[in-house]
């Protein structure tokens, strides 16, 4: 492994941090060259997180086997020091990340970057805040980095100000400020009890906890358990979250499908790690309470698609309905069905943050003066007269035609539908959870599994008469609305989730194949503990990590 890959461990905190500080020292007025900047720093992420992914996986570049990559900043050993880690999980949330932040940034440069100030470099102090989280091997680091995206995203919800966003805004604050009191509250415990926040060294220390002290590191799991899942929009820590996406700018609330991916990805990274199966007497913590709450959410989020109204809020309800299944699925704690959740994850994804953009196309032209979604353009006395008094991008033809297209392609992709990866995904879960003999020990289907299963079925269906009735209402039954202007660098975004919506499906059985491995990995994290706790150590030699 060469020195320079090694360093790219750090590259997705570093880059968008430089950036983010070099737009905030220029000009507010001088945006084509911020966009330019941006752009460049988001694109050059989704190159590094590709290169980070071939090393977790094992490439002819990364060596002849997977690895997973431990980087200590200032070579100060673990677990006193900080230490990024980069494993097959975390490389696939860089590229999920960077891939829809690329969308997002480049449909907001048609207009939605001139409607507030430090537009982008909130953008980039976002990605850093996600990425770091992403990568971090502590759970101090983890709180930093999390606040870190939280503050950017406070800027980002209400950017384009209007009455509702900030109404929303100001909810979404306050709910996240209590969030952070619940983390670090939950973190204290924690390190009272076992003295670190080292992620794989904790993993070591939970199992020789003495049992007087036990119940005391349980609650602190609880409440750091709470503050993801009020992230991850879990019943009924949820209700805020329709409000606060359907009233964010288009551009914004894409990128915030990930955020709650992110309250996803914590739970998954230390529930398997910290309380998996050698945990000890804590084996399991909180399980069954991930699966309940899972089921009751995707219940919540159907019963909220085919009562919404607004497409926004059914968009901000599928949110709802893809958290709680991936929460279920987790909660299940089998290797198949996390393989397929993981494959959900990245296809809800996609298929969200292209409908999310894709819902201003298509209320654009049913209202009057809709057409800029009541956004002031704010006059900074712009340096760039071109930029001042003109749009990016051209117009398309067919308009009605393109947007009709790309709205049934999301409603079969977030319905789950054959053959798409909706399907894929729902098929390889309830396939794992049906197949009782594949794993040692298990007797008949358990009532969990059934429930699994109708839940799956249900919310596809009603995910699909949801957005067909939107679809109706928006696209069919207004003949005589007015024809909205959707320019190419609007509309290109949505084509090209929606086209890695259809890689998806193509490559299905290579990105299973990583997915399995992802979740075998996740549910036995020995590689993962060995390489953060001795990084001198080549991967796969014999020998027990640990403190």
């Amino acid at each position: 492994m060469s020195r320079t890959l090694d360093h790219l461990m750090i590259a997705p905190v570093l880059l968008p941090l430089a950036a983010a500080a070099v737009m905030l020292l220029l000009d507010e007025r001088r945006r084509v060259l911020k966009a330019t900047i941006n752009l460049a720093s988001t694109l050059a992420l989704v190159g590094i997180a590709i290169a980070l992914m071939r090393m977790a996986d094992g490439s002819p570049i990364a060596g002849a086997t997977a690895r997973v990559g431990a980087y200590p900043l200032g070579d100060w050993p673990t677990p006193f020091g900080i230490v990024m880690v980069v494993d097959r999980l975390s490389a696939l949330m860089l590229l999920l990340t960077s891939v829809l932040a690329s969308a997002a940034l480049l449909y907001s440069l048609a207009r939605w970057h001139r409607a507030g100030a430090y537009y982008h470099s909130l953008f980039q102090f976002l990605l850093m805040g996600l990425n770091g989280a992403f990568l971090t091997g502590d759970l101090f680091n983890l709180f930093v980095f999390f606040e870190l995206l939280l503050a950017a995203s406070y800027g980002l919800v209400l950017h384009g100000s209007n009455i509702a966003r900030v109404k929303a805004g100001l909810h979404y604050i306050a709910i996240n400020l209590a969030a952070s009191m619940l983390f670090l509250i939950g973190v204290s415990l924690i390190y009272g009890v076992t003295g670190t926040l080292n992620m794989a060294d904790l993993a070591t220390r939970i199992p020789a906890i003495a049992p007087e002290n036990r119940m005391l590191l349980e609650a602190g799991a609880a409440i750091l358990g709470v503050a993801f899942l009020v992230k991850a929009g879990i019943w009924p820590l949820g209700f805020w979250l329709p409000r606060t996406y359907s009233a964010a700018s288009a551009p914004v609330a894409a990128l915030f499908a990930i955020m709650t991916k992110m309250g996803i990805y914590a739970v998954l990274r230390l529930w398997l790690l910290l309380f998996g199966a050698e945990a000890g007497a804590s084996a399991g913590l909180g399980g069954d309470w991930l699966l309940i709450g899972g089921m009751a959410t995707v219940a919540f989020g159907a019963i909220g698609m085919l009562a919404a109204q607004d497409t926004a809020r059914l968009a901000s309800y599928c949110v709802l309905v893809s958290s709680g299944t991936l929460l279920a699925a987790i909660g299940m704690d089998q290797v198949g069905i996390t393989s397929g959740a993981l494959f959900y994850l990245v296809n809800s994804t996609l298929v969200i943050g292209a409908l999310f953009l894709l819902i201003e196309l298509v209320e654009r032209g049913r209202e009057a003066g809709a057409d800029m979604l009541a956004v002031t353009i704010e006059a900074f006395g712009d340096e760039d007269e071109a930029e001042e008094g003109e749009e990016v991008g051209f117009a398309i033809p067919a308009t009605m035609a393109v947007l009709g297209l790309a709205f049934i392609a999301c409603a079969l992709g977030i319905a789950g539908l054959p053959p798409l990866p909706g399907f894929i995904a729902k098929f390889a879960m309830l396939t794992a959870a049906l197949n009782p003999s594949a794993l040692p020990g298990t007797g008949p289907v358990s009532a969990a599994t059934w429930a699994l299963l109708a839940m799956l079925l249900l919310s596809g269906l009603a995910t699909l008469l949801a957005m067909t009735r939107t679809g109706i209402r928006v696209l069919w039954a207004s003949a005589d609305r007015a024809v909205p202007r959707v320019r190419a660098i609007e509309i290109a975004p949505v084509a090209v989730l929606l086209l890695l919506c259809l890689v998806l499906t193509v490559e299905g059985g290579m990105v299973m194949r990583y997915m399995q491995s992802t979740a075998q990995s996740l549910h036995a994290p020995h590689d993962y503990i060995r390489s953060v706790l001795s990084p001198a150590e080549p991967p796969g030699d014999p020998g027990e990590g640990g403190a």
